[in-house]
């Protein structure tokens, strides 16, 4: 019995296409995406001083991007379903880009939360629409590995990311008479929106329409998803109501939520605490110091998504994960030395980047159709939010103990609760994956 090989060579040629053609330049735009997103952790000290924006106004705004991409996330997302993810992902990534970049205008409080707000309006939906783009064009058995490599943007976006955003804070002051975060925000803004013209003659929305693909390829790989789907409409959710009051879809939701909450919790702060420990300004130095963590996930990523989808143990893998990063997490509060912290980093880092791809095998494989195109959505507009808690929930949770450790103890004991989430889809989510396993391997004989 072949569980871990696509046991039909059209199938198995049609994946690898698809895989080497599309992944990468999805992963290009996820990094662009993590970028524009988290480069306001680069110029939180510069941006407090120019514009008088205080740790409780600056966590604010940092997490409100999260509101406007969960208010717009699943009608962006039905849009994809429609019109197609070529348009519509290419259209997210253009606004995107211009919203990042219109952040140069954040001279006040009230510029700075207004401007994090639209740019999450203007995101919305890409990264679930991502998700349910890899439905339409990778079997389960191979969708973690996929979605490894589309994962590889958030480590690509925060090793290279960093030192560029650090470079750019330390040269472009001044220049035609712009702040050097005010440059940060129009340079890495604008690259976005390049890519995202791009992006409309790069993709295809679906196998049928792909030049690159033979015809028995096509008609293996539809097969193989119509397969799947068949399965997915007899043991899940078929509409998008249905989806958006499913139990197993709200236990989703929380440990989405979990996990976001661990990932932004660092990624918001992990500059300025670089900064603290080596004594020095937010520069190159601390850019490049920052990409390490973000270089041991981008290295985990392959293998451990590949062992994951070869086992059929994207559950258990992704459990293990989320254990370090709340561990790394915890452990980074309990050091005053730049190394002992940095390997904690490292631990926390590649535990809440490996774990993402590997929890959204999960429900893309048990909701199909109109439902995934909701479903998914539900579960990253809601689980977001934990985007626009973990800054909060930090200053807060610091205010009221006076320490630090507190605040990132908080987002550890986050990360516990994702993983007793995590545990407790139990039984049935394992026979769950073992059916869509057997569907596509049905289809592909």
């Amino acid at each position: 019995m072949q569980t871990q090989a696509l046991s039909s060579q059209p199938l198995a040629s049609a994946v690898r296409k698809a895989r080497l053609r599309l992944t990468p330049f999805l992963a290009l735009m996820f990094a662009l995406s993590m970028l524009d997103r988290s480069n306001v952790g680069f110029v939180k000290q510069a941006l407090q001083v120019d514009s008088n924006i205080g740790n409780a106004a600056f966590a604010l705004g940092a997490g409100i991007f999260f509101i406007g991409y969960a208010v717009f996330e699943i009608p962006s997302n039905m849009m994809l379903h429609r019109v197609g993810a070529k348009l519509w992902l290419s259209r997210i990534m253009v606004t995107w880009g211009i919203a990042s970049a219109a952040m140069m205008f954040a001279h006040n409080e009230t510029a700075f939360y207004v401007l994090r707000f639209i740019l999450g309006v203007a995101e919305a939906g890409f990264s679930p629409g991502v998700i349910l783009y890899s439905t339409y064009w990778f079997p389960a058995r191979e969708r973690g590995k996929a979605l490894g490599i589309y994962y590889f943007g958030v480590p690509v976006a925060l090793v290279l990311g960093s030192p560029l955003s650090g470079y750019l804070m330390e040269v472009m002051g001044g220049l035609l008479g712009l702040r050097n975060w005010q440059w940060m925000f129009l340079i890495e803004g604008l690259a976005a929106s390049v890519v995202g013209v791009i992006a409309f003659f790069y993709l295809v929305s679906k196998p049928r329409h792909a030049k690159w693909l033979t015809d028995a390829e096509k008609d293996a790989l539809e097969s193989a998803i119509a397969a799947e789907d068949r399965h997915k409409v007899a043991h899940g959710p078929t509409t998008a109501l249905a989806a958006l009051g499913n139990w197993n879809v709200l236990r989703f939701v929380a440990i989405y939520f979990a996990i976001q909450v661990s990932v932004y919790g660092v990624i918001f702060y992990l500059p300025t605490r670089i900064s603290e420990l080596t004594g020095t300004a937010i520069g190159a130095k601390v850019g490049f110091l920052t990409a390490i963590p973000w270089f041991c996930a981008l290295v985990a990523l392959r293998f451990v998504t590949g062992y994951a989808d070869a086992r059929g143990k994207h559950r258990e893998v992704a459990v293990l994960m989320l254990v370090m990063a709340a561990a790394g997490i915890g452990f980074s509060t309990m050091g005053t030395h730049l190394v002992p912290v940095l390997f904690a980093f490292c631990v926390a880092t590649i535990g809440f980047v490996v774990v993402q791809p590997l929890f959204w095998t999960l429900p893309t494989a048990y909701l199909s159709g109109t439902a995934a195109a909701s479903g998914i959505a539900l579960i990253g507009a809601l689980g977001n939010l934990g985007g626009f808690i973990a800054p909060t929930l930090k200053t807060a949770v610091e205010t009221l103990f006076q320490s630090q450790r507190a605040g990132m103890g908080a987002l550890a004991v986050a990360g516990v609760i994702g993983v007793l989430l995590l545990l407790s889809i139990g039984m049935r989510g394992r026979r769950q994956e073992a059916g869509q396993l057997a569907a596509s391997k049905t289809a592909s004989r």
